[in-house]
């Protein structure tokens, strides 16, 4: 879990902090849109519900009892399934500038550079970047909707399993740039995450409780991306065959 604390310290390292610009701007945006498109739904969407109920005198107490009750659990649904669908969506745009902030912070830790990371090479870099982002989609997306569906099933196990899912999915997401960096194939870099799971989902779990928080959510993606790199260095590259 310190790897993550730890990228509060590096984003604000002299050196570092122009390459986390970016992707601090692309977070921010597309949560603040999202979240105020949200939660502006929440309450209409509750009075509709509880509409649904019949204006019966002796249901009074249900409808009003109904409505202190859907709220704590719709905020909780939102930022939840939020968390990892729009944090997923905003590493898709930010993915280039991820992969070079990652690279920054590497070099910052190691001393040891990757190459020449200008400007051209970012745009080089891009497809195989939204190439490897693709490969992430198309393992969380069939898992997603079983784990969504389970979700609404059965509420608490559902929300439970989300949970534990989105840390999972959060630690691939934010350690893959590292891996990236060092073209290790999308699928030795899940062996290599799974064969240090404690890492992984303590990683994992602290970003997702992180990402739920309204303002600090804003920082997760660069501080994460520090984070991951941190915990490369110092326990995954070494596991690496």
């Amino acid at each position: 879990m310190h790897y993550f604390f730890q990228g509060f310290s590096l984003i604000q390292t002299k050196g570092l902090k122009r390459f986390v610009f970016i992707p601090l701007m692309v977070n921010l945006l597309l949560f603040s849109i999202s979240l105020y498109f949200l939660f502006g739904q929440i309450g209409d969407s509750i009075i509709w519900i509880v509409d649904l109920i019949p204006d019966w005198q002796w249901l009074t107490w249900l409808k009003e009892g109904l409505s202190y009750i859907i709220w704590p659990i719709a905020v909780i649904s939102i930022l939840l399934v939020f968390a990892l669908i729009f944090g997923t969506l905003a590493n898709w745009i930010a993915a280039p500038f991820n992969g070079l902030l990652a690279e920054k912070v590497e070099l910052h830790l190691t001393g040891q550079s990757l190459g020449d990371s200008g400007l051209i090479d970012i745009f080089k870099d891009i497809p195989r970047t939204l190439a490897r982002e693709f490969s992430k989609l198309s393992y969380y997306i069939p898992r997603a909707i079983g784990f969504l569906l389970l979700f609404f099933i059965l509420p608490v196990f559902g929300q439970i399993l989300w949970f534990l899912f989105s840390a999972w999915m959060m630690a691939v997401q934010y350690c893959d740039y590292p891996f990236d960096n060092h073209k290790i194939p999308f699928k030795q870099m899940r062996n290599t995450l799974q064969a240090s799971r404690g890492n992984s989902y303590s990683f994992g779990i602290t970003v997702s409780v992180f990402s739920m928080i309204p303002i600090v959510n804003f920082l997760v993606m660069p501080v994460a991306v520090c984070g991951a790199t941190a915990m490369w260095v110092d326990k995954l590259r070494h596991k690496v065959v």
